[in-house]
């Protein structure tokens, strides 16, 4: 595979692939080992899924496709020759990757620094464009400023963090995406916008339509042979903008009536602090009761507080207001960060 001229690495340019190749053993191994996958003479490459919504697996993405997902997301955040970037994620999984991607195809000067908590804390520079985790943005607020543009995957940005992004000089955005269409396929805005924080609008040559079950279907022929059909429930504005409202997998029937996981966190959102969850479990009357999940340690006085502040919130319906109250001290997490909420209510029941 090529690589543009004006790429670099780490501050170094290249003449060849062999020469990028010697560089990247000094980095890591992880690094060296996508590299010498990205240049033999394969026409894929394979990757692992996240394993959020199940066992991680592999599957093979064609290096065409990554070169078009690449350009995509040049041309929609207009990163052109000379960007400079941040590689702050793990290149085992797909974002890390096409990071790495991005930067040899669109010909960006890009740095890796190990994928830390606050991957900000020890940089010097200031970088057009990075991405990262919910939890590497939350440890970076006060550094944020190096950065430009930034990308934010893996997992949902809480309305707290909302709040303190809000009014940084930073460019951030949500994304949609997963592995099988090589990374995000549309972006949404977190800061700096007036409207609700809730509309994703597509990279180009990407347009959308919903099935029967009201879940996402999308066409994105420059990055997936096939139509990728999607369990996430989505209101649909127009072919290339929607609203997440959650999983289908996640819906619980609770005494007949449907109710959306995702929807029902996002207004207990404003009363809890820290990480939560809700979910349905058997309920010999309701056949699913719901219940919420709490991560840490809480006291009998701050779990009554919760009770309260859940009996008086207006937002919530009167099926939306869990039946019980659970607490783990850690929840179980994939390798990259996403909360395996199935494993974690095994740990409770």
């Amino acid at each position: 595979m090529y690589f543009h001229s004006s790429f670099q690495l780490n501050g170094r340019s290249f003449t060849s692939s062999s020469d990028i190749l010697d560089f990247s053993k000094n980095i890591s191994r992880e690094v060296h080992d996508f590299l010498g996958d990205w240049f033999n003479n394969n026409e894929f490459v394979v990757v692992k899924t996240s394993g959020s919504t199940g066992k991680p697996k592999p599957i093979k993405l064609k290096k065409e496709f990554m070169i078009n997902s690449a350009k995509a997301t040049g041309e929609f955040f207009q990163l052109h020759e000379n960007t400079t970037a941040l590689l702050c994620m793990s290149v085992v999984y797909i974002a890390g990757k096409m990071m790495l991607v991005r930067a040899m195809v669109l010909g960006w000067n890009i740095d890796i620094v190990k994928p830390v908590t606050n991957p900000l804390l020890a940089v010097r520079k200031n970088y057009d464009f990075s991405a990262m985790v919910p939890m590497q943005l939350q440890a970076s607020l006060k550094e944020l400023k190096k950065v430009k543009t930034l990308i934010v995957g893996g997992g949902v940005v809480s309305n707290d963090l909302k709040k303190e992004i809000e009014h940084s000089t930073t460019e951030i955005f949500a994304t949609y995406g997963m592995t099988e269409t090589i990374t995000h396929i549309a972006v949404k805005r977190l800061n700096h916008e007036e409207k609700e924080y809730s509309l994703y609008n597509t990279l180009p040559n990407v347009t959308l339509e919903k099935d029967r079950r009201g879940c996402l279907v999308i066409h994105a022929p420059l990055v997936s042979d096939e139509l990728v059909i999607t369990n996430d429930i989505v209101e649909l504005h127009s072919k290339t903008s929607f609203t997440w409202m959650g999983r289908f997998d996640n819906i619980i029937n609770s005494g007949g009536v449907k109710l959306n996981p995702e929807t029902i966190e996002e207004k207990l959102s404003n009363i809890i602090e820290g990480r939560f969850f809700v979910a349905g479990i058997s309920d010999t009357i309701l056949g699913e009761k719901l219940v919420l999940v709490l991560e840490g340690d809480k006291t009998t006085a701050e779990l009554s507080d919760i009770n309260k502040e859940l009996e008086s919130l207006e937002s919530l319906g009167k099926y939306e207001k869990p039946k019980e109250i659970f607490i783990v001290p850690a929840f179980i997490e994939t390798e990259t960060k996403k909360i395996q909420r199935a494993k974690t209510l095994d740990l409770v029941l």
